[in-house]
């Protein structure tokens, strides 16, 4: 091979590496896929996001337990009356919808897991931008009360309202 052919494999070689470790690096961190979410009494959960719609309609299903520091931020594009039931969750949930003023606009309390099709549906009066699920009993350990405010900083990567 002449050299300028070598230069040139080298270089397609080295972009394809880049592409490829850019590639994996977003899809494994995209994130900062936690946040801290912090309580109006100043309790801070380490909330994981679930902002794609597969990342939502996922869930907390599955997870043998919770932490009472843990939590799921779900983040919405709109504001509006979103519903949440427990198909395949296995622990029982509190339910915390928050508007795009960061305020408590619903509260759904230890909320059981679905044992048997149809899952009843649970649904705020108020339009909300954002679900917070937590243990069980942490809405009442934590006295959340409606219309006060939580705050959390979403990441970049997140459409922010």
């Amino acid at each position: 091979m002449q050299p300028s052919a070598l230069v040139k494999r080298a270089l397609i070689v080295t972009v394809l590496s880049l592409a490829v470790m850019t590639q994996l690096y977003c899809q494994s961190g995209r994130r900062d896929k936690f946040i801290k979410v912090y309580l109006p009494g100043g309790q801070e959960i380490m909330a994981e996001l679930a902002v794609t719609p597969a990342e939502r309609e996922r869930g907390l299903m599955f997870r043998e337990k919770i932490e009472p520091d843990q939590g799921m931020l779900f983040v919405f594009e709109d504001e509006d009356l979103y519903s949440f039931w427990m198909k395949n969750t296995l622990i029982p949930l509190d339910i915390i919808w928050i508007n795009s003023h960061r305020q408590i606009v619903h509260i759904e309390k230890n909320v059981p897991p679905c044992t048997q099709d149809p899952c009843p549906g649970y649904m705020p009066r108020q339009p909300a931008l954002y679900v917070l699920e937590l243990k069980a009993g942490q809405a009442e350990a934590n006295n959340l009360q409606l219309y006060q405010r939580v705050s959390f900083i979403l990441p970049a990567w997140v459409k922010k309202k």
